[in-house]
Parts: structure tokens; C-alpha cells; sequence
């Protein structure tokens, strides 16, 4: 992904069309990447797709994208939360090792093999709503389906990695869940905010790549920066609380809602609808004008 690109049709200087829909490059490592109009709407209409799927078929797919969240969120675990000399020694570092391991593959995983994920369609299905491709009944049954998909998957994954003894002794997941379930609503819902704009800006750009380097570019540096943050995505904490609560973490199925599963999903909201898609689709699309 490193190394000089030059635009194509010249190799002296970039040329552009006027009707062009894609920014084309060339050296093969870079992929054609859709110009800011034609992103927002393909995902508008990539919105539109998800939200005429039937519920069944929206559950199926959340569980999947439920497992593959988890397990990224696994691998951050197993690799960034057992490194505790260097969270001691360079804590900074530790936090990029945490980010850079683990959940964007599970995100890459969703997005390529088209799962149903619950932070991703609070922007893309309700592009899809504002530019009247959807209906709020839509947008309901796909909000509702991959949600509870989601945290079916990520519960079976929770059980499966506390059952397979891979995690050994190491007091991570515990930690990571009790940290989880000890914020205040402010702090949580704000967490949710901050975490699902950087989410839904790697679903955004990952959809207007034409391959899958520059998919796996798009999501790879935000996922890794919310990570490093310390921000709090609903869909990963589907995966870490419970399996935090299987080893040992004293916390009630109440308290892993009310600390943080509710505000966190309300703030994961707020930021994949109104950070991500509100301004774009002010800018690109029709929301909030007026219909002649």
C-alpha cells in the first residue's frame, strides 16, 4: 500500500472528466476509488439493497457479522490485551498494537462477504430512508434484524473462545468488561458517538473502492484509531462484556445493558446517521430539501 501512483491517462499530469463518476489510478495498488457525489450515492443505494432484505435474512447475515466482529474483537484481546509489560513501559503503544490487531479484519470480513452489520446500517439504510428509497418500517426491521443477529453471534463467539482455553490466565477480558460497565451514560453515549463516526466513515469509503486492497485500506485506519481511542463500539462489546463476564468479571446482565450496551448503541447511532451520512447528504443528496 506504500509507494508513488500517478493518475491515469497521463503519465505527465492527472486529467479528469467532467462526467466522470471515479478518481481511476493506476500501478495496480491502488484501486479506482468513486468520486465524493457518486460515494454518497452508491451508498445511499447500497442503503436501499439492505433495507428490502426480509427479516430472516437480515438476522442470518447479523450473526454472521456478529462472529466476525468478535472475532477481531478476539484477536485484540488475545494479542493487544496480553502485553502488559508494554502497556507499563509505552502505553501508547500498546494501544496501537490493540487497534492494529484485531478488529478491522473482522470488519474486512463483513464487509467483503456482504453480512449485516448494525453500526453500518445506522448510516448506510438511513441514507437510504432520507433520500426516500425506504420507508421508516424498512428501517426498523434492519436496525432490529442485525442487531439482535449481531449480539447472537457475538454470544455464541463469546462462548467459544471461553471454552477453547486459548485466552489462558491472562485477567484482559475481565478487565476490558469491568472498565466497560464502569462508565457513567455521558461518557458511554459520547464513546458511541466518537467510535461509530470513525466505523461508519471506514463503511463509507470501503463501499466506494472497487477492490479489495482499497477496501482493506479504507477500514483498516479508522478501525485501528477507535480502538487506540478507547472508543466504544455496541457490536464488539457484544463480544467482550459477556466473555469478561464468563471469566470472572462481576457483572450483571442488567448492568452490561444499562452501563453501556443501551448508551452506547443510542451514541453508535447518533454517529453513523448524523456525524457520517447527515452532512454528506446535505451536501450530495436530497435531505432536508425540498421536493419540486
Amino acid at each position: 500500500m506504500s509507494g508513488a501512483c500517478a493518475f491515469a491517462t497521463s503519465p505527465s499530469r492527472p486529467t479528469f472528466s467532467a462526467k466522470a463518476t471515479t478518481l481511476r489510478m493506476s500501478g495496480g495498488s491502488i484501486p479506482e476509488v468513486k468520486l465524493p457525489p457518486s460515494l454518497y450515492e452508491g451508498a445511499a443505494a447500497a442503503g436501499a439493497a439492505k433495507s428490502q432484505a426480509p427479516f430472516g435474512k437480515i438476522f442470518k447475515l447479523g450473526i454472521v457479522s456478529g462472529a466476525h466482529i468478535a472475532f477481531g474483537a478476539y484477536l485484540a484481546i488475545t494479542v493487544g490485551g496480553a502485553c502488559p509489560g508494554i502497556a507499563a513501559e509505552n502505553p501508547g503503544l500498546q494501544k496501537m498494537i490493540l487497534g492494529a490487531f484485531g478488529l478491522p479484519f473482522g470488519l474486512i470480513m463483513t464487509l467483503i462477504t456482504g453480512g449485516e452489520l448494525f453500526t453500518g446500517n445506522t448510516a448506510l439504510v438511513t441514507a437510504a430512508v432520507m433520500e426516500g428509497k425506504a420507508s421508516g418500517k424498512d428501517l426498523m426491521r434492519s436496525w432490529i434484524g442485525s442487531y439482535l443477529g449481531n449480539f447472537v453471534g457475538s454470544l455464541l463467539l463469546a462462548y467459544l473462545a471461553f471454552t477453547s482455553g486459548t485466552l489462558g490466565a491472562g485477567p484482559a477480558s475481565a478487565a476490558i468488561a469491568t472498565a466497560k460497565c464502569s462508565l457513567s451514560f455521558k461518557v458511554a453515549f459520547t464513546r458511541g458517538i466518537l467510535c461509530n463516526w470513525l466505523v461508519c466513515m471506514a463503511v463509507y469509503m470501503a463501499s466506494g473502492c472497487s477492490s479489495m486492497i482499497g477496501k482493506m485500506t479504507a477500514v483498516w485506519f479508522p478501525i485501528s484509531a477507535f480502538v487506540a481511542l478507547g472508543l466504544d463500539h455496541s457490536v464488539a462489546n457484544m463480544f467482550m462484556i459477556p466473555l469478561g463476564i464468563m471469566r470472572g468479571a462481576e457483572i450483571t446482565i442488567a448492568q452490561m445493558f444499562v452501563k453501556n450496551l443501551i448508551p452506547v448503541t443510542l451514541g453508535n447511532i447518533v454517529g453513523g446517521a448524523l456525524c457520517v451520512m447527515a452532512p454528506y447528504g446535505m451536501s450530495f443528496g436530497g435531505w432536508f430539501k425540498k421536493k419540486e
